[in-house]
């Protein structure tokens, strides 16, 4: 009969989940001894960069994924990262130790007490098994949680004692066994009736958000958008924390703004507004305004119940996105609308010295590959990547859309995990990079190709523009003289240089994106400002 710990990694086995990111404490040693050879365990020095390295490997490879976590230090430590990771509907199976169970009662030392509590409200789902027979049923529980739609992080805390135990043999062969699936098709007539709506309407647009990538509905998509002559828009940057259509494509027009009235306006030549694989809208910062212009009306469609349910207005049709595109690609027919008018391309960045945010993204476009992967955490640069790069294939992008720091440096190892054969560059500040800046090392230790390309402006540029927009003056904490994340990357064995000027820039991004023999970083000083082109 095999033990909890023999039955749980043939439930890993059977899932495909036999790469584990973790931080081991004393209470992880026994799951970890005689660690199996055809599993992978990729060590984080610090839990948040932890969950953010199986953040970015999830979403990349499109399948559930392990964290294993300390006790309630470690657990305490991850909450900000399961927090991007639930924004980001990223299928992690987070597992955390426990104290032996005739310590929990007496709280000895390490005990995790109200061991479910921690991590919410960040989890589907968060349980502790109460037999140790329970673990592997408990863990099959948490993966099919994370998996079914909308996707995200489920939790379940295991004291240390339990790995030992022989298993329950039937109900841990049943947990193995278990095939959960769960695409919804969306109804078929609300299908049929916005095809109608799409192709009686004068001046329709298509709003793209993430989970068209995530759920495989890129090309439905572009071939909806073509078919109806749309012109497109990505959801607000603040919250697209992946491309949901080709940026260099002729009916592209832009990253719709933030703000509920600049939403508004911007969309009110439109009178049909439909949103696919997005919330209704990521708002942030608040100005108001109109939700909606008169005449206009709104369509979305999501997996997610609670997206739907929380759209302040609109209509809302709930299931799987890649099936909702695929049909209405077959519903509607041939537009004879005019087809949109192409964005221009983008001009000669302005000028600055040191180099300006546009200039820095300019000659990172001059060196970009084609099949390149962003990973991006440079908020005053954002807008500025996206227009300079306008990147055309799935899976190229990736930024956290809940807006916690400290996401990028680390799932950018994630995300070259999952696709070793894509070249991943990772876009941050020197002051994000501060918040996972350990995921350095981990990217030495296990010769991870990143480039990453660091934009030192010695400020919290986002956070000064938000104060403009705030009123708000001599607001201490803005400021950050002297961080070289060069030199620490140098620190921690990686290759790294700073360099200067936009020629300088290009030539050190082509030579270390092409290299492949392990993390290379490089470090550019730019002007203060928020850079928008």
């Amino acid at each position: 009969m095999p033990t909890v710990r023999e039955a749980t990694f043939e439930l890993f086995r059977a899932h495909g989940m036999t790469t584990i990111f973790g931080n081991p404490g004393s209470t992880e040693l026994p799951m970890l001894a005689d660690f199996p050879e055809d599993f992978t365990y990729v060590l984080g020095l610090q839990e948040l960069v932890v969950v953010g390295m199986a953040d970015g490997f999830a979403q990349a490879s499109g399948r559930p994924t392990h964290v294993n976590l300390h006790t309630a230090p470690g657990v305490g430590n991850a909450v900000g990262g399961i927090f991007n990771a639930q924004a980001n509907k990223s299928p992690l199976v987070i597992t955390a130790g426990q104290q032996v169970r005739p310590h929990v009662t007496i709280e000895a030392n390490l005990t995790n007490r109200d061991a479910t509590v921690g991590p919410q409200p960040y989890v589907k789902w968060s349980h502790e098994p109460p037999r140790a027979e329970d673990v592997p049923g408990a863990i099959a529980r948490a993966i099919h949680h994370a998996t079914l739609p909308p996707r995200g992080p489920a939790f379940v805390s295991i004291p240390m004692d339990d790995w030992k135990v022989q298993a329950d043999e039937d109900r841990s062969t049943n947990a193995i066994k278990r095939v959960v699936t769960g695409r919804a098709v969306p109804d078929p007539a609300a299908l049929s009736q916005l095809a109608a709506l799409l192709e009686a309407a004068r001046n329709p647009v298509l709003v793209a958000g993430p989970d068209i990538d995530a759920s495989g509905g890129w090309f439905d998509a572009v071939a909806l958008a073509e078919k109806q002559r749309l012109a497109v828009w990505a959801t607000p940057a603040t919250g697209g924390g992946r491309l949901g259509f080709p940026e260099d494509h002729p009916q592209f027009v832009g990253v719709l703004p933030p703000a509920i009235g600049a939403v508004s306006e911007t969309l009110k030549a439109h009178d049909l507004v439909l949103v696919v694989g997005s919330s209704v809208f990521p708002y942030y910062p608040y100005f108001p305004g109109r939700l909606l212009a008169e005449g206009s009306s709104l369509v979305a469609i999501t997996s997610d119940p609670a997206e739907a349910a929380r759209a302040p207005m609109g209509d809302a049709i709930v299931g799987d996105v890649a099936l909702a595109l695929q049909r209405l690609v077959e519903l509607v027919g041939e537009s004879e609308r005019p087809t949109p008018t192409p964005r221009p391309a983008p001009g000669e960045p302005p000028h600055a010295d040191p180099i300006s945010g546009s200039e820095a993204m300019a000659a990172l476009a001059a060196a970009w590959p084609a099949d390149g992967i962003v990973v991006l955490e440079s908020p005053s640069s954002t807008l500025a990547l996206r227009n300079r790069l306008r990147l055309s294939q799935p899976g190229s992008y990736y930024f956290s859309a809940s807006g916690g720091l400290g996401y990028g440096i680390s799932a950018a190892l994630g995300v070259q995990l999952a696709q070793p054969s894509r070249p991943v560059v990772c876009v941050l500040g020197e002051g994000s990079a501060q918040y996972g800046i350990t995921a350095l090392w981990t990217a030495v230790a296990y010769k991870l190709p990143v480039t990453f390309l660091v934009l030192r402006n010695e400020e919290y540029m986002i956070l000064k523009w938000f104060g403009m927009l705030e009123q708000v003056t001599n607001a201490p904490g803005l400021d950050l003289p002297g961080l070289d994340v060069a030199a620490v990357a140098q620190a921690y064995g990686m290759r790294a240089r700073s360099v200067t000027g936009t020629d300088e820039l290009s030539e050190a991004l082509r030579e270390d994106i092409a290299a492949g023999d392990g993390p290379r970083l490089v470090q550019v000083q730019v002007a203060s400002g928020m850079w928008l082109e």
